[in-house]
């Protein structure tokens, strides 16, 4: 099996998962490439996007921060949660989707919970 199934099979198992659990909570998706990391968070019941935060925007770059380690993803997950409580989100769900909790998503993780966010 390729490594592209596996991932896709992973993200949909994960995301029905959510769909379970969510009782109707905004979910914090994560997306993360070699050089920059992502966060959103999406009401599903809406269909949009109500906060959201990467390692591309002009004041992390400024803040000489590349989205290829933990200290970014740090700074995006407190950002996104500052952005998502000035929208009156307090709670969500996780949506890790293809990526192991570890390293980069998981400071992106604990830096939302420290902002604010609870999950």
């Amino acid at each position: 099996m390729s490594l592209k199934v596996t991932n896709a099979r992973r993200k949909q198992r994960v995301r029905l998962a959510l769909r379970r659990s969510a009782g109707g909570r905004p979910r914090l998706s994560v997306f993360r490439s070699s050089k920059h990391i992502y966060a959103q968070v999406i009401d599903d019941q809406k269909g949009e996007t109500l906060a959201s935060a990467s390692s591309l925007e002009k004041t992390m770059r400024d803040a000489g921060k590349t989205g290829a380690d933990i200290d970014a993803a740090k700074a995006v997950g407190k950002l996104l949660a500052e952005r998502a409580a000035q929208k009156g989100v307090k709670e969500v769900v996780f949506d890790r989707g293809a990526y192991i909790y570890h390293g980069r998503v998981k400071a992106l993780a604990d830096a939302a919970r420290e902002g604010g966010l609870s999950f």
